[in-house]
């Protein structure tokens, strides 16, 4: 019986959820943006309160490992690697384009006669870190930024409905205008993770908790604020 506490924080959405073989038995979410380094810990405390176990009795900890907010997942990844350390407990990774198919397989969100489910993370402006993926969940095109414009998926929009899911949904809608677009605005969630995370434990597809980096795709930019401190 594999116990696994499943931590998402790759977008302005936080998740933090419990599974036992595969099946969610406690998630908790936080809508309220840019709480990541402040919620984070006290989310996971309550799931495992809520499930009656300590660190100690987990038998892993899942972690989204991007693409993403640069913040959002380093404060995900550092908190899922320091549980592991102290419990000595194995972690792993699953990206969070992999967690919106999953989140829109399972809750019913593909369109009948669906050629492929393109998840979608916001990258500002009309930038997006995208995939495309079947509608039985088997990835066929690489992950990687796109700038979306006319004619962005246009063979996938030709071949059949398409969904496209995630926080950068909806602001393509008006670019990608198709009878066969379908669009869902999603936040990936904890406890989508949960039969990815179980297939994991089943294989044994661990992360080097010291070495492993979550997929960021482009590199961290520091800008400089406008305003005047002094």
């Amino acid at each position: 019986m594999a116990r696994i506490l499943l931590i998402e924080t790759s977008t302005a959405q936080l998740s933090t959820a419990l599974s036992v073989d595969g099946n969610v038995v406690e998630s908790r979410i936080c809508g309220t943006p840019r709480m990541h380094a402040a919620l984070t810990a006290p989310l996971v405390k309550e799931v495992l309160d809520a499930g009656g176990l300590t660190v100690r009795e987990l038998d892993a900890v899942c972690v989204g490992k991007g693409p993403g907010s640069y913040t959002g997942l380093r404060v995900g990844v550092s908190t899922a690697k320091g549980l592991c350390f102290g419990a000595g407990i194995p972690l792993i990774a699953v990206g969070t384009l992999d967690t919106l198919v999953q989140q829109a397989r399972e809750g019913g969100l593909v369109p009948e006669g669906c050629r492929a489910i393109v998840p979608m993370i916001d990258a500002r402006r009309m930038e997006v870190y995208s995939a495309v993926f079947t509608p039985e969940g088997v990835q066929v095109r690489e992950t990687r930024p796109e700038i979306i414009e006319t004619g962005s998926f246009a063979d996938e929009l030709a071949a059949g409905p398409v969904l496209f899911i995630g926080d950068g949904a909806a602001k393509c809608a008006p670019v990608l205008a198709s009878a066969n677009a379908r669009f869902v605005e999603a936040f990936p969630e904890a406890a989508a993770m949960a039969r990815l995370a179980e297939a994991a434990w089943q294989q044994q597809r661990f992360e080097d908790i010291a070495y492993f980096e979550p997929s960021y795709l482009k590199d961290f930019i520091a800008t400089v604020s406008r305003k005047k401190l002094f």
